[in-house]
């Protein structure tokens, strides 16, 4: 496709989606802009956009395609701004959001104006942040739910998705509020789940001086997402906070009755309770993108002895494989330890497998 497109914000998302839409449609003109000048600079540096726009305002007057890729309070501003910005009436503005029902309303005022506004959720993301962690494969298999109005046409639906062929991504449509709800129970909560599990620690670990230290291994892991910003996630959970009040009442009736066997000491009742949550958990497909970005971890047992870290980190910047965290979940004198290696995705986690496996006599696992 020929034509211009404006990101609004060149982040992680902002950016991999610019470059997808560079590799889809070569003939295309991307433009950027972001708060942060030096972003905007740094992505045309890197190839991420062909040109810089020093407003929205100016950016969006040539723009056959609009994403606005912000944190939701910023989304919403942004919407507000377009209302008094010229527009083509053929333009079609998306956004990258986590909640949709909020960000359609506030973009009514342009839908009423024949403005077309399809809101977007990309469902991929990455333990890096920032243009430099931009990919053009970062949606590859991921769901991306489209959220167009009731009145939206299709071919306006079908010309967003034709945009965004780059991304390789799985697109499905839904309602705003039942978007909502789905990221809500398998984004959202979680995510409160983790960091009141992390309140509660932080609390007793004034009592007892060793939790800390005994956290830090499978602890650390369940509670990697109470890691994620701030900021985004307090905005996000005012924009959802109706479904969520509802998730935790339903969550507190949960508690309630694991309380209830637990004071009742129902053996059978506690083992069924574990069964059947591990027989929903094991049928949850293994090696697909979902609402939180997955965690794709190589486990290497190591010996105990100076410079065996730098020594594989080495064979893996030979072979330009690129690891997000590294880390020793323990390590003994006179025995192995466990070295915790993660990775973007499967794939350069398979690359990594194959690289020690090929380098080194160490055992290797995906699970510990």
């Amino acid at each position: 496709m020929k034509g211009n497109v404006l990101v609004i914000g060149l982040g992680l998302i902002g950016g991999s989606l610019a470059l997808s839409v560079k590799k889809a449609h070569p003939e295309a003109k991307v433009t950027g802009f972001d708060i942060k000048h030096r972003q905007a600079e740094l992505a045309k540096l890197l190839g991420v956009i062909d040109e810089i726009s020093e407003t929205i305002e100016e950016g969006v007057v040539e723009a056959d395609l609009i994403i606005i890729s912000a944190p939701v309070r910023e989304t919403a501003r942004i919407l507000k701004e377009l209302e008094s910005c010229s527009l083509k009436e053929s333009v079609i503005i998306t956004d990258t959001g986590s909640t949709k029902n909020e960000i359609a309303r506030l973009a009514a005022p342009l839908t009423n104006k024949g403005i077309c506004f399809i809101g977007g959720h990309p469902m991929a993301g990455s333990h890096k942040s920032g243009i430099t962690a931009a990919k053009e494969r970062l949606f590859e298999n991921a769901f991306y739910i489209l959220t167009p109005g009731k009145a939206e046409k299709a071919q306006n639906i079908a010309v967003l998705k034709d945009w965004l062929l780059g991304t390789n991504a799985r697109f499905l449509e839904l309602p705003p509020d039942e978007h909502d709800y789905l990221a809500g129970v398998i984004s959202h909560f979680p995510h409160i789940i983790a960091a009141s599990i992390v309140h509660q620690t932080e609390k007793l670990s004034g009592k007892y001086e060793l939790l800390p230290r005994l956290a830090a291994g499978g602890f650390r892991d369940i509670t990697r997402i109470a890691s994620s910003s701030p900021e985004m996630w307090r905005d996000i959970l005012l924009h959802n906070k109706n479904v969520l009040l509802d998730l935790l009442t339903m969550w507190q009736k949960e508690m309630d009755y694991v309380k209830e066997l637990l004071e009742h000491t129902d053996e059978e009742a506690v083992a069924t309770y574990f069964f059947k949550a591990k027989t929903f958990r094991d049928g949850l497909p293994a090696n697909k993108k979902g609402a939180i970005p997955a965690f794709y971890d190589l486990f290497v047992d190591i010996p105990d002895y100076p410079g065996v870290i730098s020594e594989i980190t080495g064979y893996l910047a030979n072979e330009n494989i690129s690891i997000t965290n590294i880390r020793i979940i323990e390590s003994r004198e006179e025995i192995y330890g466990v070295l915790a290696i993660s990775f973007q995705t499967s794939g350069d986690r398979d690359r990594a497998e194959k690289c020690i496996r090929s380098c080194t006599p160490y055992p290797m696992s995906y699970e510990i």
